[in-house]
């Protein structure tokens, strides 16, 4: 077995300089043949050279300007050649329960899983629901915004959105994962086709998993696997306020364009039109 591991950075360099260091700690020690590739998405620190001096096994690709989250990836997995890829966050962090072997090897053994996940867990040990997702229906969707979700996690009904009525000590399908830390095999890939670009940031995620279950195969959440991920970071509550707000954007923007590409034909105008406005609100208030 062999992986290709991708981490897109965007002036997060000292965040790069964790993952990398656990990454280094906790996995390339193992049988795993790997492949370490860090993207630079036109990053105005230019600080990635000190990087590759300190870890010498990784390859940088610099970017002239941000691609996005999709754009900046599909660079590098247009170059993969192993059988497996993991995309993973800049600020994510293995540990002692960071188990990739594991997951592998569970992949070999079962051919119709495209995409696994391992257990994405925030600092303080909670899980971090983006890695346990349903496909974000209009009902999941308003299920999960309306708090009813929160109020009834165990009822199938109410818990669509992040699939709460799951047991999450147990190795099972989900419907979608996050980005932040997903391995894909690149059999399936091929097939599928890359990241849809025209998710600058958010929702690419999730449409790439929508995509891999339409042609027929299956995603999996796998607990025995732990990573580390810092939320936001690098994300919607970034130090820098001016990328905390347009990234904050994006992400109102990107749940529109989902609807689009996805639900708009099978649902009448009024609906889009009341999510349009719901979205607005939420922009003016950033």
């Amino acid at each position: 077995m062999d992986i290709t591991i991708i981490i897109l950075n965007y002036n997060t360099t000292h965040l790069v300089r964790r993952a990398l260091e656990s990454l280094q700690k906790f996995h390339l020690s193992t049988k795993i043949k790997t492949q370490v590739i860090v993207v630079d998405n036109g990053s105005s620190d230019r600080s990635l050279s000190t990087l590759q001096k300190e870890f010498p096994f990784i390859e940088v690709i610099e970017l002239e300007k941000n691609l996005g989250f999709a754009g900046g990836n599909n660079v590098a997995l247009r170059q993969v050649k192993t059988e497996y890829v993991l995309l993973l966050n800049s600020d994510t962090e293995f540990t002692e329960k960071t188990q990739l072997p594991k997951m592998l090897g569970y992949m070999e053994k079962n051919p119709q899983v495209a995409v696994m996940t391992p257990r994405l867990e925030l600092a303080n040990g909670k899980i971090d629901w983006a890695s346990h997702r349903g496909e974000p229906t209009p009902w999941a969707a308003l299920t999960y915004f309306s708090g009813l979700e929160k109020m009834f996690p165990s009822m199938r009904l109410f818990g669509q959105y992040h699939q709460t009525y799951k047991k999450l000590n147990t190795i099972h399908l989900i419907d979608a994962c996050s980005g932040a830390a997903m391995i894909i095999r690149s059999t399936a890939m091929k097939k599928v086709g890359l990241l849809d670009e025209q998710f600058f940031m958010y929702a690419e995620d999730l449409d790439w998993c929508k995509r891999f279950r339409e042609a027929g195969y299956s995603i999996v959440y796998f607990p025995e696997s732990v990573i580390i991920h810092h939320k936001y970071q690098s994300g919607v509550k970034h130090s820098d306020q001016k990328i905390a707000s347009k990234t904050t954007q994006y992400f109102y923007e990107t749940m529109l364009q989902y609807y689009d590409k996805h639900y708009h034909r099978h649902y009448p105008g009024f609906v889009r039109f009341i999510i349009k406005k719901v979205i607005d609100v939420k922009k003016e208030k950033v």
